[in-house]
């Protein structure tokens, strides 16, 4: 399988490519077609990507090629607490660098996507044709999501059993989703968390959360460095990315918006949308010149092009200390305050502890124990498509054969049950004390009744 390497003297990551060549790596790129870098989902990998690669719009007329970030899919990293955004963009240098990729265009899918693709067109024009960013998120998270995430997160890492996980799983599904998905879609998605977002992963799963809920607004002066073409992609029915961020950055872009009808969160994956997402982007990159994606022979190296990204980067944020990282690692590009820094480092330690023990939703043979449409349904409660959940179920066997003349009562309707905040409650970290019993059970029930004389008092 390919792979880029990365190493440096504080850094380690080993980051999956994936493309759309006969021999699965740039080796075998038609240099006569233009390159597509294709960014996907935040808690998702490439290999969700394939709404695209499957569709002959953009596998027979360009070359494409999708990167799993460093804690997403088949990548391995060092867990660490400076990861951003910018660090991200940074890997995606570095690897097309690496790669001696030409100039490509880059389809952002979603969050986390959208901000790595602008700071890598910030940092990096000369390397980016032109940007599509499909449901841009607010600049920074808006409080419902993430005290969503926040409590989301920790019942996810902590499940204890199947059926917590598998709620807390389509809760992350209605969450991102949206209540209308195909039953098929919601069962392939949660084998996918199960199979690679387990507990013992959850360490990778609270660093890809961090990115997303500690980012910062783009620096306004990196806009003035994006004047590559943009398109902006809009779900009108998201209601985690309102239409206004949308609109706002393609004013401070210059671009054009095109607003997808009742497409919701994660366009690129269901059918009905991704083929309007597809059919959108082909058009408009169609209008641009077209780019050859002959193997690129770099005047300078890699280094001396790291720098002058840092020296960039420290024009952005007025941090002077830039300068004086090691440019080849990604992390030098992180712009995280120290405070976060550190919650976050301190967070990973917390939740290292235990997770090779933790519960795992799996068979031995790795593979899901169950889909989630073929679990038992005799719960109190049962989660219906809108989001609530109905009391529903029969714990009593009915009797084999009713009497002619009496009729069964009419069962009252089931009301829907109405949580308070729509909200998971928080998962705990410290166990509950245990007690050690010295003495007899028949003493300690016998101290723990009452006096009879007290009972007529």
């Amino acid at each position: 399988m390919p792979f880029v390497d990365l190493h440096s003297s504080d850094d380690f990551a080993s980051i999956f490519y994936t493309s759309n060549s006969f021999s699965g790596n740039v080796g075998g790129f038609d240099p006569a077609k233009p390159t597509v870098c294709i960014l996907h989902p935040t808690f998702l990998d490439s290999s969700w990507l394939y709404p695209q690669f499957n569709d002959p719009r953009l596998d027979s007329e360009f070359n494409l090629i999708a990167f799993d970030m460093r804690v997403a899919g088949k990548s391995e990293c060092r867990s660490s607490g400076r990861h951003d955004s910018w660090v991200e963009a940074a890997d995606l240098a570095l690897c097309a660098l690496s790669l001696r990729l030409a100039p490509f265009h880059i389809l952002a899918m979603e969050g986390n996507a959208i901000n790595c693709a602008l700071r890598f067109a910030a940092l990096f024009p000369e390397m980016c044709l032109s940007l599509a960013l499909c449901n841009v998120p607010a600049p920074m998270e808006l409080k419902w999501i993430y005290t969503a995430y926040d409590e989301l997160i920790q019942t996810w890492c902590f499940a204890e059993d199947l059926e917590s996980y598998e709620h807390v799983a389509m809760e992350s599904v209605t969450l991102t989703f949206g209540s209308d998905i195909s039953p098929e879609l919601r069962d392939d998605l949660i084998a996918y968390w199960e199979t690679t977002m387990h507990p013992r992963k959850r360490c990778r799963i609270v660093e890809q959360a961090s990115v997303t809920m500690h980012r910062s607004p783009l620096p306004a002066e990196a806009y003035n460095y994006i004047t590559q073409p943009v398109l902006v992609i809009h779900g009108d029915a998201n209601e985690a990315c309102p239409r206004k961020y949308a609109e706002r950055m393609a004013q401070e872009l210059k671009s054009i918006i095109y607003s997808v009808k009742g497409g919701g969160g994660y366009l690129s994956i269901p059918q009905g949308t991704a083929s309007i997402v597809n059919q959108v982007y082909v058009k408009f990159v169609s209008r641009l010149p077209r780019a050859r994606s002959d193997p690129l022979d770099p005047s300078i190296s890699i280094e001396e092009r790291m720098q002058e990204a840092l020296a960039k980067l420290e024009q952005f944020t007025g941090n002077t200390a830039l300068r004086m990282r090691d440019p080849v690692s990604s992390l030098s590009f992180c712009c995280l305050p120290d405070e976060i820094i550190h919650q976050q480092a301190e967070q990973l330690k917390l939740y290292r502890k235990g997770q090779s023990l933790a519960f795992l939703p799996l068979t031995p043979t790795g593979r899901p124990i169950r889909r989630y449409s073929e679990r038992p349904r005799d719960d109190w409660f049962e989660s219906k498509t809108e989001g609530m959940s109905y009391a529903g179920g029969r714990f009593f066997s009915e009797p084999t054969a009713t009497p002619r003349n009496d009729r069964p009562l009419p069962l009252p309707k089931p009301e829907p049950l109405i949580v308070e905040d729509g909200r998971l409650r928080r998962g705990g970290f410290i166990p509950a004390d245990k007690y050690v019993v010295n003495r007899s059970m028949a003493k300690v029930v016998a101290s723990s009744q009452p006096k009879l004389h007290q009972l007529f008092l």
